[in-house]
């Protein structure tokens, strides 16, 4: 019997005129299973949130614009849990508010780095990860050892190819993907975790990917959605040992002193 799901993919920004809500909310809802509604969400406007187009425009993603955007996040996670919602996933694979959105709500709260990590070192020993731009790869390292999960990463390699657009560079993005990719399993990597949603799965398919390498290439958001999925059914939420919550209501949370 199909079970009824409603899931909140939640952006990391503010929503921009150019999102392409329709396109990319038929794309999640394709990796669902039936009865799962997929709806995409967006955070509150903040102080500061053009941090991100800046250093977007300059390919100089490092974190910074993520521990920005966070309290927006959480925030909206927590509106989610208040509003209906049986999950929410982040949309950004670099999980920027989830711990946060996990003190704040009782539902399943899953980021696709991690989530996507953990189903990787299930199935191999060693994983390569892809990251758009330089800046990037000693971020990525530092939440890997948060997670306790660098001893299983091979390298952190960037693509390069990054900005507005990239429709239009689809050909390039996947070249040189797929040579870097490549380059991973030769030194090593049994299996490829591709962060950037942007540009792996939203551009690039990541299963043309693993044809044209040879090596397993994982579609963060199709995983996260499914095990979001399993979350629901078996009535599974992070632990309240481990996220200890206090009684909060939506008022608390713009609310100044």
């Amino acid at each position: 019997m199909d079970r009824s799901r409603r899931i909140l993919f939640l952006n990391q920004a503010p929503k921009n005129p150019g999102y392409q809500i329709d396109e990319i909310e038929a794309l999640l809802n394709s990796y669902g299973t039936p009865g799962t509604k997929i709806e995409i969400g967006f955070p509150d406007e903040y102080e500061g949130s053009d941090v991100r187009e800046k250093m977007s425009d300059q390919s100089s993603m490092n974190g910074l614009h993520h521990m920005m955007e966070t309290p927006s996040i959480v925030r909206k996670i927590f509106w989610a849990a208040q509003n209906g919602y049986d999950a929410v996933i982040g949309s950004n694979t670099f999980d920027p508010g989830i711990d946060g959105g996990r003190l704040a709500v009782d539902i399943p709260v899953l980021g696709p780095f991690r989530t996507t990590m953990h189903a990787a070192t299930t199935l191999a020993d060693k994983v390569g990860i892809t990251v758009p731009v330089e800046g990037h790869v000693k971020y990525v390292w530092r939440l890997l050892r948060t997670m306790g999960m660098d001893r299983f990463v091979t390298d952190v390699r960037p693509i390069g190819v990054y900005g507005k657009g990239m429709k239009a560079r689809k050909a390039e993005l996947f070249g040189v993907t797929e040579k870097l990719i490549n380059g991973l399993v030769r030194d090593g990597a049994e299996i490829i975790v591709p962060l950037g949603g942007a540009l792996i799965p939203y551009v690039v398919d990541p299963d043309d990917l693993a044809a044209a390498t040879g090596a397993q290439v994982l579609n963060t958001k199709a995983i996260t959605i499914r095990f979001a999925e399993l979350c629901i059914d078996m009535k599974m939420t992070q632990s309240a040992i481990t996220y200890p919550r206090a009684k909060l209501n939506y008022a608390d949370f713009t609310n100044k002193l």
